[in-house]
């Protein structure tokens, strides 16, 4: 099987979240979330990728000027188990576009962040089209206390190509990742010293302004 054997269509929320309590690294659900697509090949559910409004939506709405109130979703989550082939989560995702672009073609745009602590630095986003609009430092605290090392990075999907041109904010070189020493895959960091992957060094964090989300 590959990637182009795979099949996205709209799944019940409660099937959604018990998957993405199962599968997703952070073992929660986002309560806003409104539309779920379930990703399946060979007869099974094996990836779901979950939208709805921005928790902080008045912040972000600004980001698209005449965007309208309802004119842009968050990603608010995309799980993926390790049964599906290789490049499926950029496959699904753009057959998750191209359904928007029919079915709803208000939503102007699409806003994603990849948490750089935990996850990944954005690799998929940026394999499926997805500008990146912001670099900043983590300030999540783990178990309130703990301020967990690393980097957020938010991403935008402009389903109208207008809207590209109403971007309020720059578009942010790839490149800059790496030298913010914010690379991340899978959970692991990727910075090199001398072609060695190693975390950032203590302190980093806090000395390295980010660019404003």
């Amino acid at each position: 099987m590959s990637a182009k054997d795979l099949r996205v269509e709209p799944l019940p929320s409660q099937d959604a979240n018990r998957f993405v309590q199962r599968v997703h690294y952070s073992g929660k659900i986002v309560q806003n979330s409104c539309l779920h697509l379930g990703v399946f090949i060979a007869g099974g559910l094996h990836g779901v990728m979950q939208f709805g409004p921005s928790m902080d939506k008045r912040k972000l709405w600004p980001l698209v000027t005449d965007t309208p109130w309802h004119g842009f979703l968050e990603l608010n989550r995309m799980a993926f188990d390790s049964a599906l082939p290789r490049n499926s989560e950029s496959r699904a995702l753009g057959v998750a576009f191209r359904l928007f672009r029919k079915h709803y073609a208000h939503v102007q745009w699409i806003v994603s962040f990849a948490d750089g602590t935990q996850c990944g630095d954005g690799t998929i986003y940026r394999a499926s089209g997805f500008a990146l609009t912001g670099i900043t430092v983590n300030r999540t605290r783990r178990m309130g206390a703990v301020q967990i090392p690393g980097f957020q990075m938010r991403y935008i999907k402009f389903l109208d190509p207008t809207a590209l041109a109403r971007l309020t904010v720059p578009v942010i070189p790839f490149s800059e990742i790496e030298r913010r020493g914010a690379s991340m895959y899978r959970g692991q960091t990727r910075v090199k010293v001398a072609g060695v992957v190693v975390p950032p060094p203590p302190g980093r964090f806090d000395t390295d302004p980010p660019a404003p989300l």
